[in-house]
């Protein structure tokens, strides 16, 4: 729905040089109402004379492009190249204008939605990485400019670092000198960086100020490297942590601990238990076995969050895990990896009782769940009355034992979307579990979508077409990764020939 004001905005900056004479003329607070509708219709030219002359104190990307009372629609998810550019040339053309015509004081460049399919009109995204890319270009672009400021403009805004932009991100973190903009991380993403370069763009960016860092894939840290990384600055506003797969293993040169002993893991315990606000941890692919305990036991916060997947965990992992204070208030939690159905039915199915008042996500892959395991499977889920998300990809199950599955699953309420595995039927007989890639893309599909149709038409049948299922074989869509996909290619690759010359150096020490 829209008011007569959006539709006479819509009006108005449809015809780019009657905007441009009519803008002096036009009441400060109706500047918000003109950005939606030059975003919405992909106006570049306007939405960045728009922010060339913003007269208000801040601009703040999310709430001005989500529903309104004059326009109901949600532009959030639209990372549209061409709008997003324009508000970054605007606002360097605001700044350098000095003097008393600028009054914009903080700029939120945060609140935008990275998706797979983009419903603006010229359909180039421009994701995470590249809005960081532009922010840091712009920044070391405007450091050259004569100041003509005495207070810069705040710009808040969620980074994205990797050995491809990491000296331009270095630099508008931790300008030489005095410049129009000073960035302010909320949130930090690193991939593809050494440990040295992401402990310094960590101290540039703040960490009193973060909220989220992420530490994923191709940054190589052992626990040394992640108690170094946590004494910095104590990070009191840390909502979420995300650590790459080996986190917690020992470094190379270390020694064991007597008596089995983890003094390196205590430590991160102590520092993870310093932040007050933190409620959501990452730590998938990183062994655990017997360790659960001294890492989640000292926190003072119970998670909502929690990513334990592939961590090789142990009957007593689970039970701490059973009753910790962290089950009765988890939301999302991941556990895939592990066999729980086989090696701890009874714990599993406490867990899930203690959290399902709260939970709403859960994620099994490549648990080996399988036909036998479906009963107790259900009578898990059964307690799990707010689901709304499950997935369970990965796990050998055959078309039928899919079917009672699904009988099960249309008895919880507030369930919408589910993620099911290519039932094994529809693979060569003795097919191995877990797959590779390659072995996970030859089934039959023939017999595939007969199988799924007939799921979806359990659902029906029960009046749930409101669940949405599917089987994205690889993983559902991650833009962080597709966008910096090259990036990390190369970096793989370099990986892959490092690797080879200290091999080949080892051979030639041998003879």
């Amino acid at each position: 729905m829209q008011s007569l004001r959006f539709i006479s905005a819509v009006a108005l900056v449809s015809h780019p040089p009657g905007a441009q004479r009519s803008l002096d003329a036009v009441a400060h607070n109706l500047y918000p109402l003109l950005f939606k509708a030059s975003y919405l219709l992909e106006q570049s030219a306007v939405i960045r004379l728009l922010l060339q002359h913003w007269p208000l104190e801040e601009f703040r990307l999310g709430p001005l492009l989500g529903p309104s009372a004059d326009h109901a629609g949600d532009l959030r998810d639209r990372a549209c190249r061409a709008c997003l550019e324009a508000c970054m040339h605007g606002l360097a053309d605001h700044v350098l204008q000095g003097g008393g015509c600028r009054r914009l004081r903080v700029v939120d460049l945060t609140g935008i939605q990275d998706v797979q399919v983009q419903r603006c009109p010229c359909g180039r995204a421009l994701g995470r990485w590249g809005r960081t890319e532009l922010l840091a270009r712009t920044c070391c672009e405007l450091q050259e400019q004569p100041c003509t400021t005495r207070r810069p403009v705040e710009v808040l805004a969620d980074v994205f670092v990797t050995a491809g932009n990491f000296e331009a991100v270095a630099r508008a973190l931790g300008p030489a000198g005095p410049g129009p903009l000073r960035v302010r991380c909320l949130s930090l993403r690193a991939d593809s960086l050494d440990p040295g370069r992401l402990l310094h763009v960590l101290r540039l960016a703040g960490p009193r100020e973060l909220r989220r860092l992420e530490v994923v894939h191709n940054v190589r840290l052992h626990a040394g490297h992640v108690q170094q990384l946590l004494a910095q600055g104590g990070f009191p506003r840390l909502v979420s942590l995300t650590l790459p797969a080996k986190a917690f293993d020992a470094p190379p040169a270390s020694t064991p601990a007597p008596d089995g002993e983890e003094p390196l893991l205590a430590s991160i315990a102590w520092a993870l238990s310093r932040m007050t606000q933190l409620t959501e941890l990452h730590v998938a692919f990183s062994t655990l076995t017997g360790k659960l305990q001294t890492l989640l036991g000292p926190l003072r916060t119970p998670l909502r969050v929690l990513d334990v997947g592939n961590c090789a965990l142990n009957h007593e992992d689970m039970t701490f895990l059973a009753n910790c204070i962290h089950a009765a208030h988890l939301e999302v939690l991941d556990l895939s990896g592990h066999c729980l159905v086989d090696l701890f039915p009874a714990t599993f199915h406490r867990l899930l009782g203690q959290a399902a008042p709260t939970l709403r996500a859960l994620t099994l892959e490549e648990c080996g769940l399988e036909d036998r395991h479906v009963g107790a499977l259900s009578l898990a889920l059964g307690t799990c009355r707010r689901l709304r998300e499950l997935r369970f990809l990965g796990n050998p199950l055959s078309g039928r034992a899919l079917r009672r599955l699904f009988t099960a699953l249309c008895e919880l309420p507030r369930l919408r979307c589910v993620e099911f595995p290519v039932p094994r039927d529809c693979y060569p007989e003795g097919s191995a579990y877990p797959q590779d890639e390659l072995a996970m893309s030859k089934f039959d599909q023939q017999k595939y979508d007969a199988i799924a149709a007939d799921l979806r038409a359990v659902l029906l049948r029960a009046g749930r077409d409101d669940i949405q299922v599917s089987t994205p074989l690889f993983g559902s869509f991650d833009p962080d990764i597709q966008e910096t996909s090259n990036e990390l290619g190369a970096f793989l690759l370099q990986a892959f020939k490092t690797a080879l010359e200290n091999f080949s150096r080892v051979l030639k020490q041998m003879e």
